[in-house]
């Protein structure tokens, strides 16, 4: 897992410790020591911490023009014994919902497990984001069926189209304009 890395070649673009609005401004990352776990497991230390012992987050992108926000997880999602999904909105997303953010593409290619428990916290989310929305990229299939079994489809888009995105090959731009473009195709 040490060896699982956010992706980075999107830094001349954006950076979160440098961004004075992201959760992350300052941050300050130690590349030769891994302090942070998940099940003992060492992860590498670009993953940012958000309270929880099993999910961590990289912000690769904000535009605060455009209202969104990418974010790539990683490791497990577990709201059931660690309400994972409270430290992400506490944390993270309600900041940025402050700051006027309410387009949220969510990368879960890292993500390897889900377990579910109470929607309030996916709720309160999908509200705060009305004008907007909340979309899962290229999560594991075995994710997005627990992911249908707790009916987060109602708050999050995914699935389709957006699980077969090549969005490494693009810039941010460009990914945030396809995966809008398909939400707005489904929205409407």
């Amino acid at each position: 897992m040490q060896d699982i890395e956010p992706y980075y070649s999107w830094e001349k673009f954006y950076s979160s410790n440098k961004d004075k609005r992201s959760p992350f401004y300052k941050a300050h990352y130690n590349l030769q020591q891994y302090e942070n776990t998940i099940y003992g497991y060492y992860i590498h230390p670009l993953w940012d911490l958000i309270g929880s012992e099993t999910l961590y987050v990289k912000i690769l992108y904000a535009d605060y023009d455009k209202r969104c926000c990418i974010i790539e997880l990683m490791g497990e999602w577990n709201d059931t014994l660690h309400n994972d999904i409270m430290h992400l909105k506490r944390n993270v997303i309600d900041l940025l919902v402050n700051e006027g953010l309410h387009k949220f593409i969510l990368v879960g290619e890292n993500i390897l497990n889900f377990h579910g428990s109470d929607d309030s916290y996916y709720e309160e989310w999908f509200e705060d984001v009305e004008e907007g929305w909340i979309a899962g990229v290229n999560f594991r299939e075995h994710v997005s069926s627990e992911w249908k079994k707790f009916n987060l489809d109602y708050y999050i888009n995914y699935g389709g189209e957006l699980d077969h995105e090549d969005w490494r090959t693009l810039t941010p731009d460009l990914f945030f304009e396809r995966v809008n473009g398909a939400i707005t195709k489904r929205l409407n």
